[in-house]
This record gives structure tokens, sequence and C-alpha cells, in this order.
């Protein structure tokens, strides 16, 4: 049933009966078309306000919840529903898991074509929230305001905002009270830095006019409790940042480095500005069962340690190396998965393109003393090519990572010309991942695949599939 009000189409009383892909819950008009919706979850019967209305599909959001889902529980956070991080934290965590697994095994059915695959049981994660060791947030002089704040004449007190943006809003900031991404003292170290900011009258971003003093402030952990603070300012105000970065060490004793960047740019990037140490190595160190990586203010890690390792894990038991094995690992990052798989085989083969990730997958190798892995850096699908397999050892096991978008054409057929017996591919987005299946399918057999939730409270989920050489 819909009706029309003056501008929107409303569509009335659609039960919503699954998730589908980037978190919409999915439901149908009596007709039989697909509704797509933001806003509700799977189990909720909603009004919908229709934002797009395609041939086969309507999109939209929910006005009204006529029936609350079973699958509903109390969201934590009091900024559920606008800081747009955590959008599932109003859903039990074991339908989080369900419907993550289903979307990953419909994309290998459907969109790779793929038949008589096992499916393992997802890998939920230990912990559901403070999952998160790095997390980032931007300074503005102009906070987001609710609607209610707008409207009323109130005096809401301070202008000046430390937290997320707001998804679509690239100027507005949501000055964040509490957050259940990262554990203490994440919260305790942004409430201390945003209070003595405006105590002390330091000038906050403005994003718009492009001035100010304090820019973003990024936090990571390790797993033994120490913490790093990396600070972005626009400009350099010395008394002003050595009173400050003093303030914090003297509250916060786990902060063991304390590093800042002057950014004037129009955007926040900082793999391009040089970083001072003001405290300090600079650096973390993590160790991953006997492995040690070197964490800096660029380097690229897992956000999620612990699940991390897991998926580690269970690529390493996908792979069943027996140590005489060549094996590639392309996407390589820092050479995470290398060096982890580097113990059970013969010689590790990395490639990259981006150099830092590179040097750092090189220095890490000689900390933990591994002589069996090598890395090339260069653009995939240019580097992979038939002189490279020429002038390389031919692959047992291939094990690739790449990012959302998944692997290019040009390197899928590489893969193919290379032939190991053996494919692991780990996958942040499985349809991109079931899209490069469908390209191989002729060759080789997809075996088993396992869901890995790196992300609660989100609708993300990774992807271990294993594929024999038929």
């Amino acid at each position: 049933m819909s009706r029309k009000n003056k501008k929107n189409l409303i569509l009335e009383n659609i039960k919503l009966l699954t998730a589908g892909a980037k978190g919409v819950a999915i439901g149908r008009t009596e007709e039989g078309k697909a509704v797509m919706v933001t806003g509700a979850i799977p189990g909720d019967i909603v009004n919908v306000r229709v934002k797009k209305a395609k041939s086969k599909y309507y999109e939209g959001e929910a006005v009204d919840v006529l029936e609350k889902s079973p699958y509903r529980v109390d969201a934590k956070c009091i900024h559920f529903g606008t800081c747009g991080g955590c959008k599932w934290q109003n859903m039990s965590y074991e339908k989080q898991l369900d419907f993550k697994q289903e979307e990953v095994y419909n994309n290998i059915k459907r969109i790779g074509g793929i038949e008589n695959f096992e499916t393992v049981p997802i890998l939920g994660s230990k912990e559901q929230y403070f999952y998160r060791n790095k997390m980032e947030f931007s300074f503005s002089n102009a906070r987001w305001l609710t609607q209610y704040e707008i409207s009323s004449e109130e005096n809401f007190g301070s202008k000046d905002a430390l937290g997320f943006h707001i998804p679509g809003m690239w100027s507005k900031i949501l000055d964040l009270k509490e957050c259940f991404l990262q554990e203490d003292p994440s919260n305790q170290i942004r409430l201390a830095v945003k209070k003595y900011a405006v105590d002390n009258g330091l000038d906050f971003f403005d994003v718009r006019n492009h001035e100010g003093f304090l820019r973003t402030l990024m936090m990571r952990q390790n797993s033994h409790g120490e913490w790093m603070v990396l600070f972005q300012l626009y400009r350099e105000e010395k008394e002003n940042r050595e009173k400050l970065f003093e303030f914090l060490l003297e509250k916060f004793p786990q902060i063991k480095t304390l590093v800042y960047a002057i950014n004037p740019k129009p955007n926040d990037s900082i793999y391009d500005l040089d970083i001072n140490v003001y405290f300090g190595e600079g650096y973390l160190m993590e160790e991953m069962d006997g492995l040690k990586f070197k964490i800096g203010p660029k380097s690229f890690f897992q956000t999620n340690y612990k699940q991390a390792l897991e998926l580690y894990r269970k690529t390493l038991e996908f792979a069943d190396l027996k140590g005489d094995e060549v094996v590639y690992d392309l996407y390589t990052g820092t050479g995470t998965i290398a060096q982890y798989v580097a113990r059970n085989a013969k010689q590790v083969i990395g490639i990259e393109s981006v150099q830092e990730a590179i040097d750092a997958a090189i220095e890490h190798a000689e900390l933990n003393g591994l002589t069996n892995t090598t890395f090339y850096c260069g653009d995939m699908k240019d580097i992979f090519n038939d002189e490279f397999l020429a002038n390389h050892p031919k692959a047992d096991v291939l094990i690739t990572d790449p990012p959302r978008d998944g692997m290019h054409q040009k390197v899928v057929e590489q893969i193919l010309k290379l032939s190991p017996e053996k494919v692991v591919y780990v996958s942040c987005n499985s349809a991109t991942q079931a899209r490069d299946l469908a390209l191989m399918k002729d060759h080789y057999d997809v075996i088993k695949i396992l869901p890995v939730d790196m992300f609660p409270q989100t609708h993300h989920v990774e992807n271990i599939a294993l594929l024999i050489k038929k």
C-alpha cells in the first residue's frame, strides 16, 4: 500500500525481510517490488519515504516503525543514529552474524555462479565493543547542532567540537560525548583534550574558512596497553602546543609516544606530512604469535588486532603449508600475512603498490629474522606480468588480499597463467571477491569459505575462500 504527500511517495506497512548490501534492510511491496530501506533493521514493519524509484526497486528511509523487529536491542551509544558509525548497534549480535554469513554465501552463489562449496560458520568477534586499536577525530569551531538546538532559543554553550564527521556533510562535526569503539582511556583522552582546549582558548579548526590551530586527533594502542597520540595542527603555536602536550603526558601515563604534524593543506591526509616526535620513540611495538611489528603514525595495520590475529591463523590453516612451498602474497601491504606464513614455507614473495608499506615489510622481516621473504613494489596489474613470472619460481600456493574493489582482470589472468595448486583469497568485499572467483571457476574449485567478522555493529564482513586447481 502506498500514498502520496506533497513531495514524497510513502510506502506503507513494509515488512523488512533481510539485510542487503551496505547494511540496508530489504522488504517488498504487495506487488513484489524490492524496497531497500535505511533507518530500520530486518524484522521491522515500517512506513518508507521513497528517495529513488527505479523500475525494479525502491530506495528509501523508514519514517515510522509500526512494529519492532524481534532482533532489536537497545543501542548502547547516545550518538546512535546521528554518528553513522555503528549502524547495526540496535540489532542483536547473533543476528548480525547471521545476516553477514548469508550475504557472503549469496554473493558467492549468485555473483560468482559457484555451487557445492562448504560454508564454515562465521567467525564472530569475542569483543563486540571496544575492539578498534586506532581512532581519528576532527576538531571544528562549528559543531553539528540538532534540530532541537536549532529551533530552541536556549544557549547550548561552546560551538567547538571534537568528534566525527556527520555522514555526507564534510563540514559538520558531531561533538562526541562517548564512543564504544576504542577502549579507555580513549574517551578520557579525547574529552580531556576538548576541555583543556576550550578552557585555554585554543582555536578549533574552521573547515570552511580554513584557519585555526587544532585540526585532528588520532589515537593508537597496542595489545600491551601502550598508547600513541598524534595531533594534526593547522599552524604552529609552540607555547600552546607544548603546554597541551605536557598536560596530556602528565594526566595519562599510558601515552608512550606523542607525535604531531603541521598541516596547512586542504585535506587531512597524513601520508605526505612530516611527523615530529615530541615524546617517546614515535612508534609502538606489536606482537602477533611471536612476530614483532613496528607501528608508526602512518603504518597500515589491522584496526581489530585480536580478530586480525584469528584471520591470519585461519588463512594459514587454509593454506595448509608443509614447509617446502613457494608462496606468493599479492597486495601484501606491510607484509603481515607474508611473514605470518613464512615460518611454514620455503619462500614467500610479496607484492604491494605502496612503497612505504613495502619498506615496513622489509623492516619487519629483518626484525623477525626472516630470510625467506622478498618484497616488490609496483601496481599489481603492471608488475605481476609475464616477465615477473618468468624470473621467479613457480608458486605452489598463492594468497591474495586485495582492496574493496577486488583484483584487476589482468591480475586474475596472471594467476591463471601462474597456475598455483592452491589459492587462498582473503577479501573485505565478498561481492568483488565473487566476481573474481567467477573468472577462475573453470580452472579452480572453491572448496570452502569462512566469513570473519572484523567489525561488529556494522555491516562489514571479511571472507576467506580456499581454491584448489582442477
